[in-house]
């Protein structure tokens, strides 16, 4: 990436469900809350760090953190992998 932060944000269908599975499947990044290593990282903030378990309903919606969101930090692999890696665990979502 030129010009750009590597810290992305997706919202995936199916709500938390699908956020979670996004998430709990990637093989080549790694489910983890500390973001910014040279590794790719994905977070399911809704589930770890800001959601329904640790706010607030309130809190929550005024964090604008949705059920299906994932903050994703992109590493130094191979942009084909990471690609490779999202669409199989994209497929694992139940609509």
């Amino acid at each position: 990436m030129s010009a750009y932060s590597g810290m992305i944000m997706a919202e995936i269908k199916g709500g938390e469900q699908g956020g979670r599975t996004v998430a709990e499947n990637v093989r080549v990044i790694r489910l983890a809350v500390s973001l910014g290593g040279v590794e790719s990282l994905v977070e399911h903030p809704y589930s770890m760090t800001h959601g329904k378990y640790l706010l607030t309903s309130e809190e929550t919606d005024e964090s604008g953190i949705t059920p299906g969101m994932l903050r994703i930090s992109i590493g130094i692999e191979d942009a084909g992998d990471l690609i490779k890696d999202f669409d199989q665990a994209l497929e694992k979502v139940v609509l």
